[in-house]
């Protein structure tokens, strides 16, 4: 048995769970946040106790250590021993990564290589690479692994991923699509594939990994056979807070006409877009779901575009594959919109899709929501990034 902390650092947060492996039993979780902040924020779950705190944690060094301190003071490990090997989800991977990779130290090649992919996940990386520098001075002996979102998404023929640009672009720069949260997209695709009773190599499997961040994958035979992101995760889907797909002579035209750099225009399309850019209110579906339900035209168009775009590509996808055995929702607004579920369901009704109302409005965790007779199945998989790391971070350094 093994004790493996799988990481998962954004720029302003550090998520976390300690798992005992092989077993994948979860010993304690949680989540750091408003890391750099004034007041954070810090989510503790472990012996079916739930505890938050607020500390001062200016920046995630300081977060990664109040996290072991912790984790002792609580009795929740004996010893900081005890952590065999930490994993990381990092997003970008680029061509270079293969599969998930062994750290060569806090300064080594692997780091430095996922710091020149950072311009592909400038809001990503950088916070991946924070979080593998922070757990190394705090456990400098325990070997850490790189989990990258990109990985699973290789497998896309040249045709889904390559874009029609010249191809020299591609060749001197890697301008194509990767992808992301390849993590998720894999294990709630192998994990419905245990829900159907169906070898997974003989599934064609649709994910709709739908959270502040949202990408839709083609899985066909365990394998990601295309997906909605690109070349950064801001293409796809519109978001919390990105623009999803547009015609690119918007940034030009935008630059003319406000004065602003192509620069200050893709940091517009990435951060102030989406759903906070079109219901004006908030990046927060919760906020987005109040303001519809309270008879703000702008917050259901949000959804409503969205669901749109949703189902352009589950129809794009269901025509690629050739057919589809089940679409999977999952991560925050996946499974807990049963609005934005709903809207979806109904628009796929030339599918032969037939959601069970009651069965969505149940809260529950992994379920079926589709009527018996639908010819495609709809299953809410809650996601688990967390044990796909930590079985990664097992194999990789091969930790017994």
């Amino acid at each position: 048995m093994a004790k493996i902390m799988a990481v998962n650092a954004g720029s302003s947060s550090i998520k976390f769970q300690l798992l005992e492996m092989p077993e994948e039993k979860v010993i304690a979780s949680g989540v750091m946040e408003r890391i750099g902040l004034a007041e954070g924020i810090f989510t503790l779950k472990y012996n079916g106790k739930k505890e938050e705190t607020n500390p001062v944690l200016p920046t995630h060094a300081e977060g990664v250590q109040l996290l072991l301190d912790t984790l002792l003071d609580k009795g929740i490990v004996k010893s900081l021993n005890e952590i065999s090997g930490v994993g990381h989800r990092v997003v970008q991977g680029g061509e270079y990564f293969k599969d998930s990779t062994l750290v060569d130290g806090p300064d080594g090649t692997v780091v430095k290589k996922i710091a020149e992919l950072a311009d592909l996940a400038p809001l990503h990386n950088p916070a991946h690479i924070i979080g593998i520098k922070a757990f190394y001075k705090a456990l400098p002996n325990v070997p850490e692994v790189v989990v990258f979102d990109t990985v699973f998404h290789q497998t896309m023929p040249e045709e889904a991923y390559m874009y029609a640009t010249p191809y020299e672009w591609y060749e001197k720069y890697g301008i194509r699509k990767y992808g992301a949260h390849g993590t998720s997209h894999k294990f709630v695709s192998q994990r419905c594939a245990e829900v159907m009773g169906k070898k997974l190599e003989d599934t064609k499997i649709i994910v709709c990994h739908l959270g502040n961040g949202a990408s839709i994958s083609a899985v066909e035979g365990g394998k990601c056979k295309d997906t909605s992101m690109g070349l950064t995760p801001l293409e796809g889907i519109p978001m919390g807070t990105r623009s999803g797909n547009l015609d690119p002579t918007v940034v030009s035209y935008i630059c003319e006409k406000e004065n602003k750099t192509a620069a200050e225009v893709v940091n517009i399309l990435n951060k102030k877009s989406g759903y906070l850019g079109m219901s004006g209110r908030s990046n927060d579906a919760r906020d987005v779901t109040q303001g519809m339900n309270d008879g703000d035209h702008r917050c259901k168009l949000t959804f409503d575009v969205q669901a749109k775009r949703i189902v352009d590509y589950i129809a794009s996808y269901y025509v690629y594959m050739g057919g589809c055995d089940a679409i999977c929702f999952t991560a925050g607004m996946g499974e807990n919109l049963k609005h934005l579920r709903l809207n979806i369901a109904k628009r796929l009704g030339v599918l032969g899709v037939k959601i069970d109302e009651k069965l969505n409005d149940t809260f529950s965790d992994e379920r079926i929501i589709s009527t018996p007779d639908s010819k495609i199945k709809l299953y809410i998989i809650p996601t688990n990034e967390e044990v796909m790391i930590a079985r990664d971070t097992l194999r990789v350094a091969n930790i017994k």
